[in-house]
């Protein structure tokens, strides 16, 4: 305070006002202390107690009108056997650099026993020597678990095999794990704050409707599979995840605010496409089963014949067609004189099954260079696609091979039935089902193989009535 203060003068400001009461001051330590989540009790430079705030009153019991005034902690908080040593090592503290950590155990007041952590510092006067010192203390079992959440959490974002991103309330990533970084091709810190939709080219609206879920509802009680295509440098791949969810809310609220979501995934891919194709093999080795069941009850072969078309079908293709060599097959040399007459077609308009045709023995105007003459050109397989075009040039494309207008997609698999090439069975997709891989090729030649020998047997039954 000024000289002028202390002998009553004023100045501009007007006479100076009384000073604060030091009981504010004592008031806004008290709350302090009792809102702290962890145990504190102080001593001065004898030993007394001088503070103690409510946490240490829910572990121990003993209140702080109990507490305070006491000198140490023998005969009350620490048993008389213990006393000696407890109070040595804490007093330690008033001597000692830093903090001091110490672990004992300490009196309940109705006689209990609560194993604790300790922290103790002294607390230096006006002067700079120490005046007395503080004692912050916890349940062990409680700081155990503590380390165990922040160990757990260190190694989820170092050493985790699976992928660990924690996502904020507007579904943008807060943190990543080095896993999920090359997941999803980017650097860990990188990809902090971007919009999922500039990692992932698709699946981002199932992911981020599921994170909204998780948001609004809670974790979902099992993981989902999620498929998405994952933006990199040489484009975009297709990858299957296993995701769980994980709702975060802050422990320091009295209400529940989420913070974000701990989304956890790992890549099934292979898995998945294992069991995809599994699955997919033993639809197709079922069909040709029953195909081969209802081919055996039909009256003639070229009946039989339709039978193996239409059940090969099923989930494989949308149209097919069945080209016979015109004349004698075993006279075909050249694959440019061979010339196909449709025999079999499905319809191209509403479903049904494939009916018979070729009785005029109209040759089918195929242009050169026509995958079917190809394919009996070669004796082998050959695909066929449109490629990414306009739909109106991909219906020119295919109106222009005699296909439905709506075809995208073709595999066209050779007849061959006792060393000879009866002709060529092609499978049509449109543009919603995907193109022709080499495991569809297997299964369209094994079928070609059982539609050439009913044709095949067709042919020999006709050669023999016409005898």
């Amino acid at each position: 305070m000024s000289a002028s203060r202390r002998s009553g003068t004023t100045d501009e400001l007007g006479p100076e006002g009384p000073e604060p009461p030091e009981r504010d001051g004592a008031d806004l330590l008290a709350a302090l202390l009792d809102g702290m989540d962890a145990a504190l009790c102080a001593f001065d430079a004898d030993g007394v107690v001088t503070h103690w705030n409510r946490e240490a009153e829910r572990i121990l019991g003993w209140s702080a009108a109990e507490a305070v005034g006491r000198k140490g902690l023998t005969g009350w908080a620490v048993r008389s056997a213990d006393a000696e040593e407890v109070e040595a090592r804490l007093m330690s503290a008033m001597n000692a650099p830093g903090r001091q950590v110490h672990e004992f155990a300490l009196l309940t007041k109705d006689g209990g026993r609560v194993l604790v952590r300790t922290q103790s510092a002294a607390v230096p006067g006006p002067d700079g020597r120490p005046a007395g010192l503080y004692c912050a203390f916890s349940e062990v079992h409680a700081q155990i678990d503590l380390e165990r959440s922040i160990a757990l959490s260190e190694a989820l974002f170092e050493d985790a095999s699976w992928g660990v991103v924690l996502v904020d309330a507007d579904l943008r990533p807060a943190v990543v794990n080095a896993h999920a970084a090359r997941a999803l091709g980017v650097g860990r810190t990188s990809v902090l704050g971007r919009p999922l939709g500039e990692l992932l080219a698709q699946g981002v609206e199932e992911l981020e409707s599921a994170l909204t879920h998780v948001l609004a509802e809670g974790a979902p009680p099992a993981p989902a599979e999620i498929w998405v295509s994952v933006r990199t440098p040489e484009g975009a791949k297709r990858r299957c995840w296993s995701c769980g969810f994980v709702r975060l809310a802050s422990p320091l609220a009295e209400e529940p605010v989420p913070l974000g979501v701990g989304w956890l995934f790992q890549d099934v891919t292979e898995a998945r496409q294992s069991a995809q194709e599994a699955s997919l093999l033993r639809f197709r080795t079922n069909q040709l089963h029953r195909a081969a069941r209802a081919a055996a009850e039909c009256e003639s072969p070229g009946e039989a014949a339709t039978v193996h078309l239409d059940f090969a079908l099923a989930g494989f293709a949308d149209h097919a067609v069945v080209d016979r060599v015109l004349g004698d097959p075993a006279g075909e040399d050249d694959g440019e004189s061979v010339r196909l007459v449709r025999v079999v077609a499905t319809p191209s308009g509403a479903p049904g099954p494939s009916a018979l045709g070729g009785a005029a023995g109209l040759p089918v105007r195929y242009a050169p260079g026509h995958p079917a003459l190809q394919c009996v050109a070669r004796s082998g397989s050959v695909r066929a696609s449109a490629g990414s075009v306009p739909a109106e040039q991909a219906r020119a494309w295919a109106l222009a091979r005699q296909w439905p207008e709506d075809t995208v997609h073709a595999l066209s698999a050779v007849l061959r039935s006792r060393g000879r090439t009866l002709g060529a069975v092609t499978f049509l997709r449109g543009a919603g089902r995907s193109s022709f891989e080499r495991s569809d090729t297997a299964y369209a030649e094994d079928v070609a193989a059982r539609i050439a020998a009913a044709l095949d047997l067709a042919a020999a039954l006709e050669g023999t009535e016409a005898q």
